[in-house]
């Protein structure tokens, strides 16, 4: 399918599916927003369809910390509050990023518990089909239920409910931490800047977003 979503930036085939990322410019210190006690991080089930996980939310520290932070995000739903220094050893993270969401979905596994509790997802091709969107929403209402997030590798541009640009051309990760419409529209949590720490987007829209990237869920 077409959106508005573009690519500035030719990948590779050998890149396709699987290529890190580093974002280019500053980023704002860690902070912390939305911040919500460990007692407060389970699902919130509300009507039609609609249902937010609890985020700790934390910026990231530097431009190419997003894979870590993302992933600390993710976990922070399930009442966890891990080290992204530690993981970005975990993930063989450099100032290049962190290469792809296979070097994520492991240390999901680890501190999740659980060696099958995350699994990671291809969609290869430069835009998403209708089917692979189908399943990318799918996962999501299953994990976001199950009471996890959902991490995803990302690059391009694209646009939120609310009219705003977000842009990525050298890659990026994000956390998917709610739905509503029966997961037609998805809550993302981006540790790019606590000024845009959340905001809502089209399922559409988040697949052509991951389109030659992948994603990790349960």
């Amino acid at each position: 399918m077409r959106t508005d979503l573009i690519r500035k930036t030719a990948l590779t085939a050998a890149g396709l599916a699987f290529t890190g990322g580093a974002i280019v410019g500053p980023i704002t210190a860690a902070y912390a927003a939305e911040a919500k006690p460990a007692s407060q991080t389970q699902s919130d089930r509300k009507p039609s369809g609609e249902r937010q996980l609890g985020v700790r939310y934390e910026a990231q520290p530097n431009f190419y910390y997003c894979g870590p932070a993302a992933t600390r995000n993710a976990l922070s739903v399930q009442g966890k509050n891990i080290s992204v220094d530690a993981m970005a050893k975990e993930m063989g993270t450099t100032e290049a990023g962190t290469n792809s969401i296979n070097d994520i979905t492991p240390v999901l596994n680890k501190e999740t518990g659980k060696n099958d509790a995350y699994r990671s997802v291809e969609i290869s091709t430069p835009d998403a089909d209708a089917k692979q969107t189908d399943k990318l929403r799918a996962d999501i209402v299953r994990t976001v239920d199950d009471g996890r997030a959902v991490v995803a590798n990302i690059a391009g541009t694209s646009t939120d409910t609310d009219g705003t640009t977000h842009s990525y051309e050298g890659g990026h990760y994000i956390s998917v931490v709610g739905y509503r419409d029966g997961g037609e529209t998805v809550k993302i949590a981006d540790s790019a800047n606590p000024n845009t720490a959340s905001y809502w987007i089209t399922v559409e829209h988040l697949a052509d977003w991951i389109a030659t990237r992948g994603y990790a869920t349960s």
